[in-house]
């Protein structure tokens, strides 16, 4: 969300406490009932939202986390072609030690022809 668009939420949220207002006095309310219930009904909205908000961290639905989960993959992948690629242009003995040195094949393992 950018700084614009929190700025336009921000004034909705205000404009739907006065519009509530405006439409709880018209619908018969007077004195400060029609506040009160505007006060109650914008309470409401706000808790849901944050309900929401807080679900989505806990789930991990966030934008960021999905990005991030994307980027993630995007780049393992990546990786993974290019160790690969290195992995295959070594000869067969310089696989057999670098595996040998990472611990994939033991010393009693047979030597790859």
């Amino acid at each position: 969300m950018t700084r614009g668009q929190a700025i336009l939420l921000g004034l909705l949220v205000f404009g739907l406490g006065a519009g509530g207002y405006w439409g709880f006095q018209a619908s018969g309310m007077d004195g400060f009932s029609p506040g009160i219930a505007a006060s109650a009904l914008l309470m409401v909205i706000v808790i849901g939202w944050t309900a929401s908000y807080l679900f989505r961290v806990v789930t991990g639905k966030m934008t960021y986390m999905e990005q991030r989960r994307q980027y993630r993959s995007v780049f393992d992948a990546i990786a993974d072609e290019a160790l690969q690629a290195r992995f295959d242009s070594l000869s067969p003995a310089e696989q057999e030690q670098l595996l040998r040195e990472v611990g994939q094949l033991g010393p009693s393992d047979p030597p790859t022809p």
